[in-house]
């Protein structure tokens, strides 16, 4: 019998199938070669360059020292081993004490506290309430990226303190006893009285299992006491569905008053140091997250503070959720970095057919555009940080700005993440499929940042009532996309369509709302690329993304479908980390 040639090619396997350096010996039968390295000991910011670019462009290049720091801490091998042990052992509800007292306390695993006080040190939950100014948003979008990469589950906590400031600050009182709390560099993840902790850490209790998103249909009721009112007691009776964070020190909630729904802060300790009557049912088992507490509660006489206007609650917890939506985009750009950065160094360490991964052209293909994907997400949502920033600081069009990007780039940035981990998961073929790997995890991750703080539908519908009750919103959207204007006549050409699909048919505008919302995703994530980005990424994206100007070009239903011609070195070499 005549001998196969092997299909990797003359040069490179002897006429047995083994390598040339790899030497055969009697039975010996697990030699393991031609595996790609674990992508660690690293530095998540050095190896970002995007990142890197999109820090100096929108005004953090002041911070670029400590979050080159945190990204070094976060890619060493000991921190990636944490967050893998955080999902391993995943926390642990106890509602009593061993003699039987109730207690509602959750337990975690030590690598879950390592990554918070790790973020916490690092100012990822209060950096723009301690020092605002000029790029203070977009070096907590940074740093918070760089944490989000190790393990997303300690970014809800994380987020939730830093968003609740601002709805806190309607009720001064309020906020000068709690914001101190909340702005601390310490963390303590144990349950006790707040005045008896050097930081504190805040959480949300929205919705109810008959309302879900519909919180104005929520049952759960608040009674006054000592004639409550704004900044005012109240006794809280009710059940949440979803209570994130429920190791939290205290918690926005809604219930309703006389006056309708409002707004409450309830602290898991009364004043006298008692425990509130705040209990937990469950920890719910997720698809993901599952380093994260997320609970069903239930709130019995539970004793909390009135913040903001009686029966305005959905209007003062709102500005935490907006916030808690900026994050939401900020995690799944950081998700699809990740993604990409190991896909890459996979495929530079793997061989098959004779040459390596990367230098394949179809895998090429494939690596350039989830590297499109990324860059597009991150300058983005860079972009809407600084937003943030200028609206902080009084910019009427920048809050304008903000009231709609955030909704549109939460969609859309948070919509693409699964599509794109499941596809980068694929290039570490059945690799990618074992828990041992990375891949598993972000995959069960992705989906998760598109439906917290409000699904898909949810954030479309806002975008269209900005526009509707706000049409300076509108006009502020379209003056940032068009500072590309002229530059990219397919963007041109996009634009102008986009402007026409919403102006001509207003009636239709709910049913279409996903795809009026995606194309001006589309379009702020193109302008941001033409006026700012790498040539061969913009033309790249603006060919597949755009087509000729109506959406239409030569570009498939699945990553990987970039033209012929296409300059897929140099978009990879952009999102590749040193060897």
């Amino acid at each position: 019998m005549g001998i196969s040639p092997c299909p990797t090619g003359p040069g490179l396997c002897d006429h047995r199938g083994m390598p040339e350096t790899v030497e055969a010996t009697p039975h010996a039968t697990h030699t393991v070669f031609n595996q790609a390295t674990a992508l660690e000991d690293v530095n998540l910011y050095e190896i970002d360059l995007p990142l890197q670019e999109a820090v100096r462009r929108e005004g953090a290049g002041w911070a670029e020292d400590r979050i080159r720091g945190l990204g070094e801490i976060c890619g060493q091998s000991d921190t990636m081993l944490a967050g893998r042990e955080a999902n391993l052992f995943p926390p642990r509800l106890k509602p009593f004490d061993r003699f039987g007292n109730r207690i509602d306390e959750v337990e975690f695993h030590p690598a879950w506290h390592q990554l918070m006080s790790l973020g916490i040190e690092h100012d990822l939950h209060a950096l723009p309430w301690r020092e605002p100014g000029v790029g203070a948003n977009v070096a907590r979008a940074a740093l918070f990226s760089q944490l989000a990469q190790v393990e997303a589950g300690v970014g809800c906590p994380i987020s939730m303190t830093f968003s609740v400031i601002p709805s806190l600050r309607n009720q001064p009182e309020i906020a000068a006893e709690w914001e101190p709390r909340f702005t601390s560099l310490q963390y303590d993840g144990k349950l006790r009285p707040a005045d008896q902790k050097p930081g504190c850490l805040a959480g949300m209790a929205m919705t109810e299992k008959q309302g879900g998103s519909d919180v104005r249909a929520n049952t759960t009721s608040a009674v006054p006491l000592n004639g409550g009112g704004p900044g005012g007691e109240y006794e809280i009776t009710g059940h949440k569905w979803f209570c994130s964070a429920p190791m939290c020190d205290a918690f926005l909630v809604l219930a309703q008053t006389e006056a309708g729904v409002s707004c409450f802060l309830l602290p898991r300790f009364t004043p006298d140091g008692e425990r509130n009557r705040f209990h937990i049912q469950r920890l719910k088992d997720k698809l993901g997250n599952k380093s994260n507490a997320s609970s069903e509660v239930e709130f019995r006489g539970a004793w909390a503070r009135m913040v903001g206007e009686d029966g305005r609650g959905i209007r003062t917890i709102i500005e935490m959720v907006s916030h808690t939506r900026l994050d939401c985009a900020i995690g799944s750009s950081a998700g699809m970095r990740n993604a990409v950065a190991l896909a890459v160094h996979h495929t530079q360490g793997r061989s098959a057919f004779g040459r390596k991964l990367i230098d394949q052209p179809l895998m090429q293909n494939v690596l350039a555009d989830l590297s499109l994907e990324s860059e597009a997400a991150t300058a983005s949502v860079m972009r809407l940080a600084r937003a943030y920033d200028e609206a902080a600081a009084g910019d009427e069009g920048a809050a304008l700005l903000q009231r709609l990007a955030t909704p549109v780039l939460k969609y859309w940035i948070c919509k693409r993440a699964p599509w794109h981990a499941v596809e980068a998961l694929e290039c570490f073929g059945g690799n990618g499929y074992v828990e041992d790997f990375p891949m598993a995890r972000m995959f069960r991750e992705s989906p998760l940042m598109s439906i917290w703080e409000g699904s898909g539908n949810v954030q479309c519908l806002d975008a269209l009532r900005a526009m509707v009750k706000s049409p300076a919103s509108y006009e502020a959207f379209f003056a940032e996309v068009g500072e590309a204007a002229g530059a990219d006549p397919r963007l041109d050409a996009f634009v102008a369509k986009v402007q026409k699909s919403i102006a001509d048919d207003p009636e239709t505008l709910e049913v279409r709302a996903r795809r009026v919302v995606e194309s001006m995703g589309l379009a702020f994530q193109a302008s941001m690329l033409v006026r700012h980005g790498d040539p061969a990424v913009a033309d790249a994206f603006c060919a597949s993304r755009l087509g000729d100007g109506t959406g239409q070009g030569d570009y498939g239903h699945a990553f990987g479908t970039l033209a012929a011609g296409t300059d897929f070195k140099a978009i990879i070499d952009r999102a590749t980390p040193p060897a």
